[in-house]
């Protein structure tokens, strides 16, 4: 299974920055932003580095990359690992809304599975703008998290999918948090509202499958997702609702056991990648 890819306990295609990172999609990014020497490049929500030691491998003199973080430790390991290679890229810790740089200060900024965790959308694409040379590349990338396909071929599992479905998206409105997203498909027009000039969206898969039944280090990780989800639970509503979630995956688990080799699980999510580009000054 492709790690951070699992409908069954999350609403979001979680943790995609950091551990799903395929060569295509490194491709990719080089391709859109085209990184050239003396050229300065911005990451929102840089994670762990993995974007910079991309293209710190292609050996580009004089490119100058710049990541910023929300989480103050993941900023830390980023830099100690692009220390490692010898990469010439600084790191700061920050909220996407509030970048710490004054404007036009980069050729081309981009981020990838961050606007669906932000609130103020809109201010975040704002800022990235802002901090974007007039002319400068703008590159977005989200999924559609209110599309993610799930099939399994035993009726509990689709049982424990839809309950899941209400237990999480329950929890995170009474967190005050806002429920799974369409962002993706609506980046071309959020980047037109944010005065971003739309150029291309394109789509990738992230896929994941069993035939046979999951190891047992799967439903382990499950079990503990939906506990550490029920201790957050502010209401003993919302505890029962997670407990009845507990219970159902407990039994798809047993279940799929049973079906051994003729069992299938299926799951998949999209990713948009919307290209902008900020308009050249009066």
């Amino acid at each position: 299974m492709a790690r951070g890819l699992d409908a069954l306990t999350s609403l979001t295609l979680k943790h995609v920055r950091d551990r799903w990172w395929n060569d295509a999609f490194a491709e990719f990014l080089e391709q859109a932003l085209k990184p050239r020497p003396g050229k300065r490049i911005l990451d929102v929500g840089c994670g762990v580095g993995t974007a910079e030691i991309s293209f710190a491998r292609l050996q580009i003199s004089q490119l100058r990359l710049f990541g910023v973080d929300l989480l103050a430790d993941r900023v830390r390991e980023a830099r100690d690992r692009v220390r490692g290679i010898n990469a010439r890229a600084g790191f700061a810790a920050s909220d996407a809304v509030h970048l710490p740089f004054v404007d036009g200060a980069f050729d081309c900024t981009f981020c990838v599975a961050v606007l669906q965790h932000v609130r103020d959308v809109p201010m975040a694409l704002a800022e990235l703008a802002r901090v974007t040379r007039p002319g400068g590349l703008i590159l977005a990338v989200e999924p559609d998290n209110a599309a993610q396909y799930w099939f399994s071929s035993v009726p509990s599992g689709m049982e424990a999918f839809e309950l899941g479905r209400r237990f999480l998206t329950a929890l995170a409105l009474a967190r005050g948090e806002a429920p799974a997203a369409a962002i993706g498909p609506a980046l071309p027009g959020l980047f037109s509202a944010s005065g971003i000039t739309p150029l291309s969206v394109d789509l990738f898969p992230v896929s994941a499958s069993y035939v046979g039944s999951p190891p047992p280090a799967v439903w382990k990780a499950r079990a503990e997702a939906i506990e550490a989800a029920i201790a957050h639970a502010p209401s003993d509503s919302l505890r029962r609702l997670g407990s009845d979630f507990a219970g159902a995956v407990a039994r798809y688990g047993r279940d799929a056991t049973a079906a051994s080799a003729s069992f299938v699980e299926i799951q998949n999510a999209m990713l948009f990648a919307s290209l902008g580009q900020r308009p050249d000054s009066a």
